[in-house]
């Protein structure tokens, strides 16, 4: 029997915000543990919640950016479990009216358009980190670190609309995209400020009959995402082909061995008994504040990709790569404003600047090469001014000491040598000097002629314009054919 897999994921993304959702305490990540608490946060009696606004917007824009409704009026509840990392004994989220619903993310695969529905949006308080690792005693103890708990963060729930570990990886990782995009939400997996779990099943291909899923919870990576689906999806096929049945419960990745274990059982849901939150009101957002923020949002990441494509004549691979991040496509695009050429401020900025950049262990956003100085050594090489062998050695300066391409090409006598007497005494002293390699030339041995080009930029130390020394060279060669056929 064939099956098909159904997958959808939840996805905890912290907001930046600089304090937490219900106190002012910060969010900064990595401070001494319980360092960043308080009596709200802790869940000390008679403490009350104020809800952060900054939390609030942000959590509107990642709703638009995702073609969902905002609802203007949602409802905090009390989702009340018990864990050591939960302070209070219940955790303050939404529920039955979320901030944002029904809204879906689309994109492209090598084999056809997805489509991938959200089922909702909505915002909660994070727990705090439980800490299993790293104490003398911890075989017999485990500890927790409070600093984490009430970080503001979304919940965004998808449609069971992924049919594959290579889609659902994909659709993370557009999702992730979108979210620095917007400055929702800092991207960093390894710092957990951005979680995946993933809800899959599989049934036999052309059923509309859901199988049982299994959750696997705290995915952290792309690839971790789609190895822990691949195991998983493998692990139910092969349960069902020998006549088992898949159990509803909650799994984790275990990264060293390469499978899913299972963690508890969910064989009966969890009874949550959600209540309204009673020490905060519902939450109303006005329509035109809504409207503020659907204008406040930038272009999004495929659409300024397929701009770049259609109006700026970029190929496919190189608006995919400039629309990784915001800070790449705003360089970019003030490059070419400044007046460059976009296809040669692409193949810089993925060449020269990245590879300057990753040395020095620098941003784009940060880069020592602002882009109308880097639009300003390119123009240098479209004049005939520089070659660009010479740029190359320029542009590292530029990175280096902050200076201007045309100042560091004034100060050092870097103008290309484009005057035709010039070459042709230095072409003459070449052939001089190589008469063998004229004679191979002469004799069809044609690879020669490269070898007496390099010869010639070498005499002029580079700053010969290669295209007048091969223009030139030719015709020297051919008027010495022509002399000597006489």
């Amino acid at each position: 029997m064939s099956f098909e897999p159904v997958i959808g994921l939840e996805i905890h993304a912290h907001l930046r915000t600089a304090t937490k959702i219900f106190c002012g305490c910060s969010t900064a990540f990595g401070a001494p543990p319980n360092t960043h608490v308080c009596p709200v946060c802790l869940g000390f009696p008679g403490a009350l919640p104020v809800l952060n606004r900054s939390a609030v917007d942000l959590a509107i824009r990642a709703g638009l950016a995702l073609g969902c409704h905002i609802n203007e009026t949602s409802i905090f509840a009390r989702k009340n479990y018990f864990y050591p990392d939960l302070p209070k004994g219940y955790q303050i989220s939404q529920y039955e009216r979320p901030l944002a619903s029904a809204g879906a993310l689309e994109f492209l695969m090598a084999d056809g358009f997805r489509r991938v529905g959200i089922t909702r949006v909505h915002m909660e308080e994070d727990a705090g980190k439980s800490l299993h690792e790293g104490f003398s005693d911890s075989d017999r103890k485990t500890y927790v670190d409070f600093n984490r708990s009430g970080v503001p963060l979304i919940e965004i729930v998808t449609e069971p609309d992924l049919r594959s570990a290579a889609d659902a990886a994909e659709f993370f990782g557009r999702l992730r995209a979108m979210l620095v995009w917007l400055d929702v939400n800092d991207g960093n997996m390894e710092e957990g400020s951005l979680r995946c779990d993933a809800n899959v099943s599989v049934r036999p291909r052309g059923s509309s009959t859901l199988g049982t899923k299994a959750e696997v919870k705290n995915l952290n990576s792309f690839r971790f995402l789609q190895k822990a689906l691949e195991y998983e999806i493998e692990r139910q096929i092969e349960l069902l082909e020998a006549g088992g049945r898949v159990r509803q419960e909650t799994r984790l990745w275990d990264a060293s061995s390469g499978i899913t274990v299972s963690m508890r059982s969910k064989e009966e849901a969890h009874d949550y008994r959600y209540f309204p939150e009673p020490d905060l009101p519902p939450l109303t957002v006005e329509h035109a504040r809504i409207t503020a923020l659907r204008a406040d949002l930038p272009e999004l990441p495929d659409a300024r990709r397929r701009r770049f494509v259609e109006q700026l004549g970029l190929p496919e691979y190189d608006a995919a790569q400039l629309t990784q991040s915001r800070a790449l496509a705003d360089y970019f695009e003030a490059a070419v404003r400044a007046g460059a050429t976009p296809k040669t401020v692409s193949n810089w900025m993925m060449g020269e600047l990245t590879r300057a950049l990753k040395d020095a262990g620098q941003d784009i956003s940060a880069s020592p090469v602002p882009a109308e100085r880097l639009a300003g050594l390119l123009s240098l090489i479209e004049k005939g001014t520089i070659s660009g062998a010479i740029a190359k050695g320029v542009f590292e300066k530029m990175f280096i000491s902050g200076r201007t391409a045309d100042q560091i090409v004034i100060a050092e006598g870097l103008t290309q040598i484009d005057d035709e007497s010039h070459i042709q005494e230095l072409i003459g002293t070449v052939m001089h000097a190589n008469a063998d390699a004229v004679k191979g030339y002469r004799s069809g041995k044609t690879s020669t002629f490269g070898f007496l080009v390099g010869q010639v930029m070498k005499a002029a130390g580079g700053k010969a314009n290669p295209k007048r020394v091969n223009e030139a060279l030719k015709r020297a060669l051919d008027a010495l054919e022509t002399e000597n056929a006489k």
